[in-house]
């Protein structure tokens, strides 16, 4: 089961001194989570002072922008190589018809900039590479993987797992998809599984084709990116259930949700009892994806 984050909670007349965080505008355009319990104006708070390091600005990025931008998340890191092309269109709703050639982490971020002047967004045009990801994960609350590719997922959970950063995992395939959580808080009894864990090597190069290949259903990443964005949300504000500890399994085309409990490996290489991977430097981030040859 995921861990329960239940960190706090708000008497009315502490709510009352809270909103004095806010302004007046900002009171009114997260009215709605004000008002709730579970969030409140403290929770609306940690979402403004909060961070995120999203992956990937593609399918289940884009829908992971559009929310956590939406919720307030005040800090949004937004890393990607990629350039728009019509073909993205279907799927990649932050971007638009006059966004086709241009650098997908600048069409987002003037899509946040339009939706939200209270979000600052931090634009990283690259890959990301083991000579770059501590840089680019540090000072971020929160990692967002929605990523399209086996390196970049391994070199995440690797780096995450060695830093104790907390990250969301999506993934997708032509009609199904899959998220979990990683908080990599780790105590030294009955840690979580990290992503290692669960999926210990990756397929061989050639064999998972994409989705320029194998096509995709075009809502299909919205709703998985949009899980991953509650999850994110739920753990910055501290309420809520993760999915730690469980994957989220989805069919669209059974319009059916399946969560199957995960475990931690102990001979997993990166988090099991007697790690072998203690830098990404220790792992070859192409095929498989294991250790490197000495």
């Amino acid at each position: 089961m995921g861990r329960t984050l239940e960190f706090f909670s708000v008497s009315p007349q502490e709510k009352s001194m809270s909103d004095l965080r806010l302004d007046a505008t900002q009171l009114d355009r997260y009215s709605r989570h004000v008002i709730m319990d579970e969030v409140g104006p403290d929770g609306q708070k940690r979402l403004l002072e909060g961070s995120v390091l999203v992956v990937g600005a593609g399918g289940l990025g884009s829908p992971a922008i559009q929310y956590l931008a939406a919720a307030g998340v005040g800090r949004l890191g937004i890393v990607d190589d990629d350039v728009v092309e019509r073909s993205n269109l279907q799927r990649q709703i932050v971007h638009g018809d006059a966004d086709v050639d241009r650098p997908k982490v600048e069409s987002a971020a003037d899509y946040v900039d339009a939706l939200n002047p209270d979000v600052s967004v931090e634009t990283h045009e690259t890959r990301l590479t083991p000579d770059n990801v501590a840089d680019l994960v540090a000072d971020y609350d929160v990692v967002l993987d929605a990523s399209d590719n086996f390196a970049t997922r391994y070199l995440l959970n690797d780096h995450c797992v060695l830093t104790g950063t907390a990250l969301s995992h999506g993934a997708i395939y032509r009609f199904e998809g899959q998220v979990t959580t990683f908080t990599n808080e780790r105590t030294g009894s009955s840690d979580p599984p990290c992503y290692r864990c669960i999926f210990p090597e990756a397929p061989e190069p050639g064999t998972v084709p994409d989705c320029a290949t194998t096509g995709v259903l075009g809502v299909l990443p919205g709703t998985v990116g949009c899980v991953q964005a509650t999850e994110v949300v739920k753990y910055l504000i501290g309420k809520g259930e993760s999915l730690e500890g469980r994957l989220l399994l989805y069919d669209a085309m059974d319009m059916s949700f399946e969560t199957v409990d995960v475990l931690s490996n102990p001979d997993c290489p990166v988090c099991g009892d007697d790690p072998e991977i203690e830098s990404v430097e220790d792992v070859a981030y192409d095929g498989t994806c294991s250790l490197a040859a000495d």
